[in-house]
């Protein structure tokens, strides 16, 4: 049980939404043999995702989505919890926590969004779905474009942090493929070439569980911190930056150093005040 954490939120989410999206793409392809549904446009052979989920399998879809959206939810309400505590790397800044709090913001109407589409059907409420669809789209998209900020700040200021910047490049990757397929999907819709669209929302909706692990990797760390939460102290925090950047000096090396030195410089004579000044400027400019 030591290892069982915060990071399960992100894997059971998207574990969720791989199985609702695997459900619904078998049962269309091996059960009912590529049926065409009521709600398939005039020339489609291939089936949305919501028009599996408007048949027999709405439940699944309904439930899947709900599942998914909660557990990835208390992910990003565990980022800024255990940023908060400082078992993350905290927000410092009001920059930061500003797009934090937009961050959760966008992921809520995305939620919104996915939930509720998976409920106002496109066979029976096709109006309303497209609706939602686009807020389940655009919220997270939005979500996931503040986050990438938010850690860009962090890692700036916290480079001996490498995982923030891993976590920052998975997600800029993520919204740029998706961005370019969210638009190639409203557009083949938008002129009826609607099997084109079809594959297109597939896709986006498989790569979508990726963006969803990737919080594994925020969320990860608070194993080590469990007991020993990170500095919110700036002074703290720049001297675990320079003990990470400069690993041949150990902290009791150091230590050491700085107490031997303080010895020194009260026994010199008066003559020698100048270079003392100097020396210490210089280790704090390094420093």
């Amino acid at each position: 049980m030591r290892y069982i954490s915060y990071w399960v939120l992100p894997i059971i989410s998207g574990l969720m939404w791989l199985a609702t999206l695997l459900g619904l793409l078998l049962y269309w392809i091996v059960d009912t043999h590529r049926v065409r549904y009521a709600s398939m446009n005039g020339n489609q052979t291939i089936a949305y995702i919501s028009d599996v989920g408007a048949s027999e399998l709405k439940p699944l879809f309904v439930t899947g989505c709900i599942i998914t959206t909660i557990f990835l939810d208390l992910s990003f309400g565990s980022d800024r919890y255990l940023r908060h505590k400082g078992r993350l790397v905290p927000n410092t800044t009001t920059a930061e926590k500003v797009l934090s709090g937009l961050t959760i913001v966008f992921a809520i109407i995305g939620t919104i969004g996915l939930t509720f589409l998976s409920g106002f059907d496109t066979l029976r409420y096709p109006r309303l779905h497209d609706i939602f669809l686009l807020l389940f789209i655009a919220g997270y998209l939005l979500s996931a474009i503040f986050i990438c900020a938010e850690y860009q700040h962090l890692s700036r200021k916290n480079r001996q942090h490498r995982i923030l910047r891993l976590s920052f490049w998975i997600k800029v990757i993520f919204v740029a493929v998706e961005l370019i397929l969210a638009i190639a999907f409203i557009a083949t819709n938008f002129k009826g070439y609607y099997n084109s669209a079809a594959i297109l929302e597939w896709i986006i909706a498989f790569i979508f569980s990726f963006y969803i692990f990737s919080f594994y990797i925020d969320l990860y760390p608070a194993i080590k911190t469990r007991h020993s939460p990170l500095s919110t102290n700036p002074a703290r925090r720049m001297e675990e930056t320079y003990y990470a950047t400069h690993p041949s000096v150990l902290p009791q090396q150091r230590d050491t150093q700085d107490s031997q030195r303080t010895l020194t410089d009260g026994h010199g004579h008066h003559g020698h005040g100048n270079n003392a000044q100097h020396k210490n400027r210089t280790d704090q400019r390094d420093f």
